[in-house]
């Protein structure tokens, strides 16, 4: 069967379902509004029993992290993130799920080669990153004073 690229196309098309755009975004944003809610509503718990404000935000990503492994272990991540799509994207809870997922998936292959190698597949650029910039802002600090 030949076909061009443009026929190709045009048959791909026909075949694919429609995409319900709209519902999918008002699922994304629905779901990551309410992660950052929670989020919210947590750092107001945590600054009203009287932590100070740097401390409250790291008790904030403790937990929104903790909370992310634990339905990831669970599964229920998963299917948050069936229905929501990018909405589960959000970076704290994302990040957790994308440590402990792949952790969970390769644990049969033992504890060092399976669990421990894979479950920085996915987070690994993202440590790796995350710690070289901080070493650049560390010299820029440096040499160009700290303020």
């Amino acid at each position: 069967m030949d076909m061009t690229n443009a026929e190709y196309n045009e048959y791909v098309k026909k075949k694919q379902p429609a995409s319900p755009l709209w519902a999918d975004v008002g699922k994304a944003f629905a779901v990551g509004g309410a992660i950052c809610a929670v989020g919210q509503a947590l750092m107001n718990g945590f600054l009203s029993r009287g932590l100070a404000r740097d401390e409250a935000g790291t008790a904030v990503s403790l937990t929104l992290v903790f909370v992310g492994a634990l339905l990831t272990g669970l599964g229920v991540y998963d299917d948050i993130a069936r229905f929501a799509g990018a909405g589960t994207l959000v970076p704290i809870t994302g990040f957790a799920n994308s440590v402990v997922a792949p952790a969970l998936e390769f644990k049969r292959e033992g504890l060092i080669p399976g669990t421990a190698a894979k479950m920085f597949t996915i987070a690994g650029p993202v440590i790796v990153y995350g710690v070289g910039a901080s070493i650049l802002y560390g010299i820029a600090l440096v040499l160009f004073g700290a303020g």
